[in-house]
């Protein structure tokens, strides 16, 4: 009833809980981009469709998989390799698709950030929307800072509020930092060249809302530490102990990045859009 899609590069250590985890699911994708590890011996080994296209964005892969992949049901689910999913989460995608009405193109899906086996629900701001469940050929995606958004949907988005299970930190802090220096020069990025968009804050959806809010917010003098004080203070983040306050202040780092490199956009434009 739910075909599932997994976008990897290098994920040996990881894919293997992720495929393990929707064993209930028996038509899965993998559409690769280049791994040199043993990624595509797991998806061989556990029966999965195997893709290979070179990665460009989120949103171009995850379009691309739409395209090209041989999509056996009419609800299409997208999980990452170091995403995984629980009993309670899987009933509730039935559910949700058992339920919904023709016009529904899709859902938007929240996922639980474990750090050292502790849920940071406050200190990541839980929840965090994402469009993430589609019917086939009734939606796509759009590139926005360093992930993606849906694009033209023909229908209704709705919501599904029993997460899955996220664990960024799975390849280590040092890997977390690296790849978190990229999506900071294209979040920046995209500060540059959309502006603030006020009457986004007034969406009826969360994830306009959300996204209208992050904005605004990194444009404010100082906002690395207020985020961190938001979380870490105002939301409770101190509650979760090491674990929440490492988080909190990794939270600090990235968007003190973001500033940084929105101010030299400013300060050096880019000739064209990369």
């Amino acid at each position: 009833m739910i075909s599932l899609i997994v976008l990897t590069k290098n994920e040996e250590s990881d894919l293997p809980a992720c495929l393990h985890s929707v064993n209930w699911c028996d038509d899965i994708h993998i559409v690769d981009s280049g791994s040199t590890d043993s990624t595509i011996t797991v998806a061989n080994d556990h029966g999965c469709n195997l893709y290979s296209n070179a990665f460009i964005s989120f949103a171009q892969q995850r379009n691309w998989a739409l395209r090209n992949c041989n999509i056996s049901y009419d609800w299409i689910l997208f999980l990452d390799a170091d995403e995984r999913s629980t009993d309670n989460f899987k009933l509730a995608l039935f559910y949700a698709i058992n339920s919904c009405s023709a016009d529904t193109a899709g859902f938007y899906l929240c996922g639980k950030t474990i750090l050292d086996g502790r849920w940071l629900k406050k200190s990541d701001n839980f929840p965090k929307w994402q469009f993430r469940l589609l019917r086939k050929n009734r939606a796509s995606f759009v590139d926005v800072g360093h992930g993606q958004k849906e694009g033209i949907v023909h229908g209704s988005i709705l919501y599904i509020s029993t997460p899955y299970l996220h664990y960024p930190f799975s390849h280590g802090l040092k890997a977390w930092r690296s790849k978190h220096n990229g999506y900071a020069i294209k979040d920046a990025y995209q500060m540059y060249i959309s502006g603030a968009k006020y009457l986004s804050l007034f969406s009826r959806h969360g994830s306009i809302r959300n996204s209208s809010i992050k904005q605004l917010a990194r444009r404010i003098p100082g906002w690395p530490l207020l985020r961190f004080l938001y979380s870490y203070i105002l939301r409770g983040g101190f509650t979760e102990g090491s674990e929440g306050y490492h988080y909190c202040r990794l939270m600090l780092w990235y968007e003190y990045q973001v500033q940084t490199n929105y101010r030299s956009l400013h300060s050096s434009p880019p000739k064209q859009i990369v």
